[in-house]
């Protein structure tokens, strides 16, 4: 019997809507886009209206065969992949592949994968949105013309392998302009001034704040409107008059403060809270996230979605989703605890009728403890964290009593003015369940802190007088929690694409993290610095905006597709055009001659700072005559020393030589043999506490440091923060890990703070099935990784030999290929970057 075939985008997906949809529907995913612009050539023709020429990509052949095969059984066509303008433009890629009318094919949308939502979607479809498809489609010709016209300069003028993005070098941007900030930042020195003091009669010490000295208002800080105490003199002066002053107080003001709970999550938001309350990064977040959506087997249930699309910009909730969190708030909490109407935020995105609600549980009746045991650690931790943040925003507002306490210090003629401040949470409200997670950890608003009883004209007495110095701070570098956020609030890219936005800055080479924050590579700055000069629009934040503000007025179908990319590509020509004459290598020239050519016999140029693979160095400009290199900080880079060794992989003698990260032992043959010789690891001197036979020791790869057993892969124990040999955890005596702010027992899962006071209690047959499902998921990454190395089987058939004249005309072609390279290696021809795609294409 003749089914309807349904295509969505994922296999975890299709398996649980087929089930809801039953015996009528057969639902197959299309693993993604299934067709793209070429990899080998732009794809798009400016000429003729940015006609785009579409091919199906290798991966995709095999899908494409599997749902045109069944197709042909199938009595009709829907399409349900994703909720946004990259589903909407899969669902018509599909539809034409398929040889359906992409206008009147059957699309339906659903924000969460739950039988009730997917049976209402599949009873009202209706056809795909031309103006979405347009405006995906012009976002992705926007990012192919930057990344294909630009990236080949980059590979000729700075480094092979390099490439611009529309999205992507504005990001870079951000992050060498704040590092730049930085470096130029200069320390201001100022005072503040603190006194004890504390009422007669019974003693209750508090500390009041000096703001105010005979000759006016102080500043809180010196870029703050007021006097500035800005050396120890001027602190001193008025310290020693504070010591011998009297202290009375003059006014008390007492009021309450209410906090309300922060909105559902969207995507932004989530990537923010996961980075800074789970430490995820953005990809992780996201994959995460993917799955939870897709659906997880629930015993009795089947397979289900747990939480609504990820990809959104809206802060609504349903309003039965609003029915269910309230009886919950009130089950579980209590009647204090409830309010009397739904709280409803206001979404501010123009876009976020695509994708209608926030981030949040499908069910808020799925507890994050009844969900305990079908998720793995990290679902279950990026889980809790939506249950919470979501049946937070439908719970009563947290109040707080607040005291402020204004004191006059006279001494002698002299009058002063100091302040005291005081808060007490009265009731905690929605903080019962979720507080928001800060980039900031030093502010707490939230922070108790109290004061005594004090009345108008009471005589207080002074303790201690203390002074303090401060200093101004840079600003700070961003994490990938506060890029994320500043990419949002500048309306840079879309909150979906930042995921894949870092990881590409990363991956190039442009920036790395470093105690997770963002720092630019020699390189970031050089290529930052180059498309500022020749393409000031496409890493221009304000540019970028307007940008995407007309790729929403084309979703709205307020502007027209091919006007807008015409608008763009004209003035983007002529900036290429220009830039082709005027793109130098990057070089600075400074004024010291070289050392070395004299003694050889040459006459000496001026040193040059230049680019290499490792960053920024120091060389002579008659190179390769002359060799002489040297670092930046003025250290020399010592020859290659030859060691009485030899290779073992080609025989030749092995070298000690000085690379990106240090001194290292490779062989003398590079880059014909790659041999790099292996330090023994530093050992701990710590027993394994997984297998109780291995040692700890310290393993380095390039994505950092981590430690584990030297028994590896018989013990697959390992752990990303180094473990301590001493002290043992106090709860059960196992193997304690130390973490930047925190101490964390391997066994038990139990939290303490730097002084060993415990913070958080332990969980022993949590922590062992988190670490056996680790276990197993590695296991299943080497067998996959394993089973994609073995070569594929293939049908035996009577090869036949290529002819003669296909040989010469290839060996013609390479040889032409090589003459057009530069003498840098770089390819001449722009057609030649086509492996290295803008980095905002996916």
């Amino acid at each position: 019997m003749p089914k309807t075939l349904v295509v969505v985008e994922s296999p975890a997906k299709a398996k649980t809507i087929e089930r809801y949809l039953g015996p009528d529907y057969l639902v197959r995913a299309s693993y993604g886009h299934i067709r793209d612009l070429p990899k080998s050539k732009l794809g798009v023709d400016p000429d003729h209206d940015f006609k785009v020429e579409y091919e199906v990509p290798e991966r995709s052949k095999e899908h494409v065969a599997i749902l045109k095969r069944a197709m042909k059984s199938a009595d009709g066509l829907v399409l349900a992949t994703d909720f946004d303008r990259e589903g909407e433009a899969i669902a018509m890629h599909v539809a034409t592949l398929l040889g359906e009318d992409a206008k009147q094919a059957d699309r339906v949308t659903f924000t969460e994968i739950t039988r009730d939502a997917i049976l209402e979607a599949f009873a009202h479809p209706r056809r795909i949105d031309g103006h979405l498809t347009d405006a995906q489609e012009a976002r992705r010709i926007l990012d192919r013309l930057v990344g294909y016209k630009i990236s080949p300069l980059l590979w000729k003028r700075v480094q092979p392998g390099l490439s611009a993005g529309r999205v992507q070098s504005v990001a870079v941007r951000l992050i060498v302009e704040r590092e730049r900030e930085i470096d130029a930042f200069v320390p201001v020195e100022y005072w503040s001034i603190d006194v004890r003091l504390t009422p007669e009669d019974p003693e209750q010490p508090f500390v009041a704040r000096l703001v105010q000295v005979p000759d006016g208002k102080l500043a809180a800080s010196p870029d703050k409107k007021g006097i500035v105490l800005g050396a120890q003199g001027d602190a001193d002066t008025h310290a020693d008059a504070l010591r011998d002053a009297r202290y009375r107080v003059t006014a008390v003001e007492k009021k309450q403060r209410k906090r309300s709970p922060s909105p559902p999550f969207t995507t932004s938001t989530l990537q923010q809270e996961a980075a800074r309350k789970l430490g995820f990064g953005t990809r992780r977040t996201m994959q995460i996230a993917q799955r939870l959506y897709e659906g997880i087997d629930l015993p009795g249930e089947g397979s289900v979605g747990l939480i609504t699309y990820m990809r959104t910009d809206s802060v609504t909730i349903a309003d039965s989703a609003l029915r269910e969190i309230a009886e919950l708030v009130k089950s579980e909490y209590g009647e204090t605890y409830t309010i009397a109407e739904a709280r409803r935020y206001k979404t501010r995105s123009r876009n976020a009728q695509e994708a209608h609600e926030a981030i949040r549980p499908t069910s808020a009746m799925r507890t994050p403890p009844r969900m305990a045991t079908v998720l793995d650690r990290d679902q279950l931790r990026l889980y809790t964290l939506i249950w919470q943040r979501t049946v937070a925003t439908q719970m009563a507002e947290a109040k707080f009593d607040q005291v402020g306490v204004d004191i006059e210090a006279a001494s002698g003629a002299s009058i002063y003015g100091l302040r005291a401040t005081g808060q007490t949470l009265v009731f905690d409200g929605f903080l019962k369940l979720y507080r928001e997670g800060r980039d900031d950890e030093k502010v707490d608003e939230d922070a108790e802190s109290n004061l005594p009883e004090l009345t108008a004209e009471q005589a207080l007495r002074m303790l201690e007088v203390l002074p303090e110095q401060h200093f101004t701070q840079p600003p700070p570098r961003y994490s990938e929690a506060s890029l994320v956020k500043k990419l949002e609030e500048e309306g840079i890219g879309r909150p979906s694409t930042y995921a894949s936005i870092i990881s590409t800055i990363q991956d190039r080479g442009y920036v790395r993290l470093e105690d997770r924050r963002f720092k630019p590579e020699d390189v970031g700055y050089v290529v930052t610095d180059k498309l500022i000069e020749h393409f000031p629009d496409v890493v221009d934040v304000n540019f970028t905006r307007f940008m995407e503000k007309e790729l929403d007025d084309i979703a709205e179908g307020q502007l027209g597709k091919v006007q807008m990319l015409n608008e763009f590509n004209g003035p983007f020509e002529r900036a290429l055009e220009k830039a082709e004459d005027s793109f130098e290598r990057y070089q600075e020239d400074l004024d010291e001659l070289c050392p070395l050519c004299p003694t050889e016999g040459r006459e000496p140029g001026k040193l040059q700072v230049k680019l290499g693979r490792y960053g920024k160095f120091i060389g002579c400009p008659n190179y390769p005559e002359c060799r002489y290199i040297r670092n930046m900080d003025g250290s020399e880079r010592p020859e290659p020393e030859t060691l009485d060794e030899k290779c073992p992989d080609c025989g030749r003698q092995l070298q000690r030589r000085v690379g990106r990260f240090g001194p290292f032992v490779g062989c003398s043959g590079y880059p014909d043999c790659r041999y790099i010789k292996k330090d023994p690891p530093r050992t701990l001197g710590i027993t394994c506490p997984q297998c109780n036979q291995g040692d700890i020791v310290e393993k380095r790869t390039r994505f950092g440091v981590f430690y584990g057993c030297d028994r590896y892969p018989e013990c697959d124990f390992a752990v990303n923060n180094e473990p301590l040999k001493e002290p043992r955890c106090p709860v059960d005596g196992s193997l304690l890990v130390q973490r930047p702010k925190s101490i964390r027992c391997w066994g038990c899962g139990a939290e303490f703070d730097l002084d060993m006071v415990q913070t958080k209690e332990g969980d022993p047959q949590a922590e062992a099935e988190a670490r056996a499902a680790k276990s197993a998921a590695r296991a299943a990454r080497a067998a996959a990784k394993a089973a994609k190395k073995k070569p594929a089987t293939r049908k035996k058939t009577a090869a036949k030999k290529k002819p003669a004249a296909k040989k010469k005309t290839t060996t013609k072609k390479r040889a032409t290929a090589k003459k057009g390279e530069t003498p840098s290696g770089a390819p001449a021809e722009p057609a030649s970057v086509a492996a290295a795609p803008s980095g905002d294409e996916p």
